[in-house]
């Protein structure tokens, strides 16, 4: 078969994947999250004081995943030393995701899960997680590995110390 102009023929063409949680069309000004009370300003989600009289009513992209339970982020954490330092990593998780929440509303946990040597912490955005892994890491060392997936929408971290 002549490829002419074409060139290969057994190429495949890759789809573009998009984050179904991240909007295509902004949200009119101002918007309120009804669940967490975030509003959409200037073109993003922030924390304010003072809630707008009139503003339209949505539900903000981070707490579309917390009801339909999909984390853009997972971190596995695992081993003995958890089992001595856990309630540490703990603290340093929320204290962690609070520095993050407090300049990205959309940046927030969702949940953490303890079973004996590990623990999986379910996050809103790539970012969260991304930062919580790296505070792990350099707090106490340990295997890690981060992997992107779904074209960087998403994120895998893992963490491992005996």
């Amino acid at each position: 078969m002549d490829k002419g102009k074409f060139g290969r023929l057994d190429r495949l063409v890759k789809e573009k994947r998009h984050d179904p949680y991240q909007s295509k069309e902004k949200f009119p000004e101002p918007t309120v999250c009804t669940s967490c009370g975030c509003v959409y300003s200037g073109g993003r989600w922030v924390w304010t004081e003072e809630k707008p009289e009139k503003a339209n009513k949505a539900l903000c992209p981070a707490c579309r995943r917390i009801k339909e339970k999909m984390p853009a982020g997972v971190i596995n954490l695992s081993g003995r030393f958890l089992k001595s330092h856990g309630d540490e990593i703990l603290n340093l998780i929320k204290n962690e995701e609070k520095a993050e929440k407090a300049e990205h509303p959309l940046e927030r946990l969702m949940e953490i899960r303890q079973d004996g040597d590990s623990i999986q912490v379910l996050v809103t955005g790539i970012h969260l997680a991304k930062r919580i892994g790296e505070a792990i890491r350099r707090s106490y060392q340990g295997e890690y590995s981060l992997e992107y997936g779904d074209g960087e929408k998403s994120v895998r971290i893992e963490w491992h110390r005996d």
